[in-house]
């Protein structure tokens, strides 16, 4: 019988359903708190506990956490942005006492912020990424084709710009073609920065995904998966460049059949 119990918060994406598994192959006891509008219905059949929450619904998120044992939480998936801004969202005290107390509405901010409320009460938020070490991406080209000399220049040169962004907490994409910039990710996410930067570039773009120089791997960790892949084939993009052994790839199997079928190649830099 499962003798650890684990809390997740899910957010959209694959993550949160492969972290489930992984879990409870591990005999981890997993609680789950789905966000509306966000997390996979599939998530409720890999999981011992789940729950829906809306985003401003905090107090209640930690009271099922708490009544479920939970001593450590973590967090997987990315919160659509339109959640965040509906007009008719309803904060409960907690989470609006939270919000107005924030110095900017950064994702570190905003994530900081509700890891020291669940450590007051009496949980920790944990390394995102701690079962699933063997999923970050190699170093080296992981696809059949290799990098251009001139795909190569604009990892290089799309590194620093990425890195740059992530230390001022803008966004870890960004697109890049020649050497110029024609897309930086802000709060929309990696697949709408993409396809925003395809329109632009047309053809051949370089993607550049880094994680943050101070990144806190408790929450906002670079992840790529099949659906960054498809998004590049609409783009018209032929490169992906991410940063190696800090980058989850989720579905590496399908991510790499997909780019190679389309002539994608994926690098670890």
């Amino acid at each position: 019988m499962p003798t650890k119990s684990l809390g997740l918060i899910a957010g959209n994406g694959k993550f949160p359903l492969l972290f489930a598994q992984k879990a409870k192959s591990q005999d981890y006891k997993v609680i789950a708190a789905g966000i509306k509008g966000d997390a996979s219905f599939l998530l409720k059949f890999l999981v011992d506990q789940y729950a829906w929450f809306k985003v401003g619904e905090l107090k209640k998120l930690f009271a099922f956490f708490k009544e479920s044992g939970v001593k450590q939480v973590m967090m997987a998936g990315q919160v659509n942005p339109n959640n965040l801004f509906e007009q008719d969202i309803a904060f409960d005290d907690e989470f609006r006492s939270l919000f107005e107390a924030l110095k900017d509405r950064k994702a570190d901010t905003i994530f900081s912020a509700v890891a020291k409320r669940l450590n007051d009460e009496g949980m920790e938020l944990v390394d995102s990424t701690f079962l699933l070490k063997e999923h970050l991406a190699p170093k080296g080209t992981i696809t059949r084709r290799g990098p251009t000399l001139n795909e190569l220049d604009d990892i290089a040169f799309g590194s620093t710009i990425a890195k740059k962004m992530g230390g001022i907490d803008v966004g870890q994409t960004v697109v890049v073609k020649d050497k110029a910039i024609v897309a930086i990710e802000a709060m929309e996410g990696t697949d709408r920065t993409i396809l925003r930067g395809g329109k632009i570039a047309q053809d051949g773009a370089v993607v550049v995904k880094m994680s943050k120089p101070n990144q806190d791997v408790r929450f906002d960790v670079p992840v790529i998966g099949s659906r960054t892949i498809r998004t590049m084939m609409k783009s018209k993009a032929k490169c992906l460049g991410i940063e190696a052994e800090k980058t989850l790839i989720i579905d590496r199997d399908k991510c790499v059949k997909l780019a190679n079928k389309a002539g994608i190649c994926i690098v670890g830099a």
